[in-house]
């Protein structure tokens, strides 16, 4: 088998995995799941932002501009990042389900973590595609944090639908967008995809995961008036994401 299929493999692997994240919809319906839920994946979304893709972003362009430059790229893209997340929340059309702002929150997660899995997808390929080692170990870590990214839309667009295939079916593209961005990366940029540009799109989706992580998923979160719960789900997913951070 060459390193291309297998590299095409443990990428859709590791997307697919989001698929984990929809089984909480079987489960009997409990008051606290959908609070518990966002509050989690919160967490997780704010942990990846700060631990794993800021600091690889800066890695990156730290190997072509200087220290200070890296502060002002950092902020930069960071502001992008959220500006987008804005635009997305500003021009996404209102939703006819019933419960419109959580059906809102689960669309907006979904296109939050496509944006975040396509250069995933495209690194998780190159890297796998270069040392399948350290692909392997790099397809496991992502594939850990995908399963509670699909918990953040599947859970939020069913209680809001009472649709399973339509949470089924929104967590599936998000997860594939894994093996899009592989695509991608094996057709067209490869060659063209630089350390530096690599870095940038790293800071944007931070900056857009934090911005939805604080602007939708926690609040609303707390908007159902459990915010000890609340609070103690988004540490559980902070925690979650930390040992996944040293142990992989």
């Amino acid at each position: 088998m060459t390193n291309t299929v297998q590299a095409f493999i443990l990428t859709t692997l590791a997307g697919f995995s989001t698929m984990i994240g929809t089984l909480f919809i079987f489960f009997k319906k409990k008051d606290t799941l959908v609070m518990k839920a966002l509050a989690f994946a919160a967490g997780v979304m704010i942990t990846v932002s700060l631990t794993d893709l800021i600091p690889e972003g800066q890695s990156l362009l730290k190997t072509h501009v200087n220290s200070w430059t890296v502060i002002f790229i950092t902020f930069l893209f960071l502001l992008i990042g959220i500006l987008i997340s804005i635009s997305i929340n500003h021009y996404l059309p209102e939703s006819s389900e019933n419960n419109s702002k959580l059906y809102r929150v689960g669309i907006i997660s979904m296109l939050a973590i496509i944006i975040h899995n396509i250069p995933e997808g495209i690194a998780t390929f190159i890297t796998s595609s270069h040392n399948l080692s350290l692909g392997i170990s790099l397809s496991i870590a992502i594939a850990l944090h995908n399963i509670p990214e699909g918990i953040s839309i599947s859970i939020p667009i069913f209680y809001a639908s009472k649709s399973r295939k339509k949470a089924i079916f929104y967590t599936f593209i998000s997860g594939m967008s894994e093996l899009f961005g592989a695509l991608l990366a094996f057709f067209l940029l490869g060659s063209i995809i630089t350390e530096s540009i690599m870095g940038m799109i790293y800071i944007t989706i931070a900056g857009i995961m934090i911005h939805i992580s604080l602007n939708e998923l926690l609040p609303t979160s707390l908007n159902y008036h459990f915010e000890k719960k609340s609070l103690l789900y988004f540490g559980l997913g902070v925690g979650v994401m930390l040992i996944n951070h040293y142990c992989f």
